[in-house]
């Protein structure tokens, strides 16, 4: 046993005292003395508690409007005009109809204005994630018994025949068509995939997306920008084409689109490519003059209102059968919890999908922090991700996560902190609940226009390769190899759950 030595003075002279130490605590004796120190209680603590997960608190305090406020106006505005045309267009990504993108839109920007730890980053609609989310949604419609690629207005699109051999029940769809189904099986990714980045912040996984290199990021989105392109084929031209599955699905779908191409909608054929002129010819004289432009031009939303107008008024959808939006309507829905069944199907898809949303908003969140001289709680982004994609599932919203476009848009505008968030809220508050209507007469093929411009910068990428290796053949490899794989594998799992689903 060690023991204590101490000096004590008596009678004018040292004395040597030993003094045996106490025994160390136990086990139990330390886990429960840990336990007791974290679960103490406090007022000064629950409240430091409360600022670190709502950082809103604490900056609001400090917020100076006559420096910041016009800033955060301005770009805030601009990004909810850039926001609307996204986030209907971005729709056809997921599978789903464009009032949902509109509620996405939404509840995200309140969600992140709160409790995010970035002054830059605009959460809402990636299409990447709407990739991803359409993927699954697909293929859950097919094995329900629906059409995924029937996308018409009205009722005809919103029911269909069901298969006898489908794995979900009956009954549970006497009540729900296929555009009521669709939305149950993204708000059932989009909870579980927020529980996974919830989970995550609470354990101090925000290190995780370090380990994620930006060749294999730039690579995803090259690979995931091909699919999304080929995706939108069919609405440029205005063809159907059949669905194709497994490996080598976007050569089939290129080959398919050759073959159908002289059954092609002449009216989509036109306006798709007048659309891509004008937007293209936009972007580059965005490109070009940019350092003049205190504010980006609104090519998108200028295309789409006067693309709406000409075809409301040459009656495009009844004269030439050209695909439309079709009705939107106002207001909000009943709020629903999700599905817990189907949470149980995607809970696999929804893995893939959080560890993507994370990467990519804890990247953005650190790039702009770095630049911009302040810092940024990789584990508060994930807890911040994470509650926009758990609270909006209950209101008829999917998945959601940093983009880079808005986000550049959005600093170059001048905003200075989140509260640019809350005007473009209510940007899409104000089309939520009055002007949604007025683009029911839009044309797919527009919307689809608007998603092939957007892959413009992605897409760009590709003439990196050389530089990149030079620099890393490593990298370089590591590039090639993650857009390649993302373009052969894309929906693969199709047909393993058809397989699937005969046996079951």
């Amino acid at each position: 046993m060690e023991a204590s030595s101490e000096n004590m003075e008596q009678g004018g002279q040292l004395v040597l005292v030993r003094r045996r130490l106490p025994p160390p605590p136990g086990l139990r004796e330390a886990l429960t003395a840990g336990l007791r120190r974290s679960c103490a209680c406090s007022l000064q603590g629950a409240w430091a508690q409360l600022q670190a997960l709502f950082p809103a608190i604490c900056w609001l305090r400090g917020y100076r409007p006559r420096e910041a406020l016009v800033g955060d106006v301005m770009s805030g505005l601009v990004i909810g005009i850039i926001l609307v045309p996204q986030a209907i267009a971005y729709s056809l990504l997921a599978g789903l109809q464009p009032i949902y993108s509109l509620y996405t839109s939404f509840f995200a920007n309140l969600i992140y204005f709160l409790m995010g730890t970035s002054r830059h980053v605009s959460v809402g609609i990636f299409s990447l994630l709407c990739l991803m989310v359409g993927q699954v949604v697909d293929r859950e419609l097919l094995l329900a018994g629906f059409d995924p690629s029937q996308d018409g207005p009205g009722p005809g699109a919103n029911r269909s025949s069901l298969n006898n051999s489908a794995t979900v029940p009956v009954l549970e769809l006497q009540d729900c068509g296929r555009d009521c189904y669709a939305i149950r099986v993204a708000t059932a990714l989009t909870l579980v995939a927020g529980v996974y980045q919830v989970l995550m912040g609470i354990l101090g996984l925000g290190f995780v997306s370090t380990f994620l290199s930006q060749p294999l990021l730039d690579g995803f989105a090259m690979g995931a920008s091909v699919t999304i392109l080929t995706s939108q084929l069919r609405h440029l031209l205005g063809v159907r084409v059949p669905r194709h599955r497994g490996l080598g699905l976007v050569v089939s779908t290129w080959l398919s689109l050759l073959r159908g191409a002289g059954q092609a909608n002449l009216c989509d054929v036109l306006t798709s490519a007048v659309c891509l002129a004008v937007l293209l010819a936009a972007k580059e004289l965005s490109d070009r003059f940019q350092h003049r432009l205190r504010v980006p031009l609104p090519a998108e939303l200028l295309v789409i209102v006067v693309a709406t107008l000409v075809s409301h008024l040459g009656q495009f959808h009844e004269r030439f059968g050209s695909s439309v939006a079709g009705d939107i309507p106002t207001g909000f829905v009943a709020p629903r919890v999700p599905d817990l069944g189907l949470m149980w199907r995607v809970a696999l898809d929804a893995a893939s999908l959080a560890l993507v949303g994370s990467a990519f908003s804890i990247s953005l969140a650190e790039m702009f922090a770095r630049s911009h001289g302040y810092a940024v709680r990789a584990n508060q982004e994930l807890l911040a991700v994470g509650c926009c994609n758990v609270l909006p599932a209950f209101f008829h919203c999917f998945a959601t996560s940093a983009a880079l476009a808005k986000s550049l848009v959005k600093t170059a505008t001048g905003c200075r902190t989140q509260l640019s968030s809350v005007v473009s809220a209510a940007v899409v508050l104000l089309v939520l609940l009055v002007l949604a209507p007025l683009f029911r007469d839009l044309q797919r093929s527009v919307l689809a226009c608007v998603i092939v411009v957007s892959l413009r910068g992605a897409l760009r990428k590709v003439r990196d390769i050389p530089r990149l290796w030079r620099l890393s053949p490593t990298d370089a490899l590591v590039w090639v190899a993650t857009a390649a794989t993302c373009v052969l594998a894309a929906r693969a799992r199709h047909q393993e759950l058809a397989a699937a689903n005969s046996i079951l």
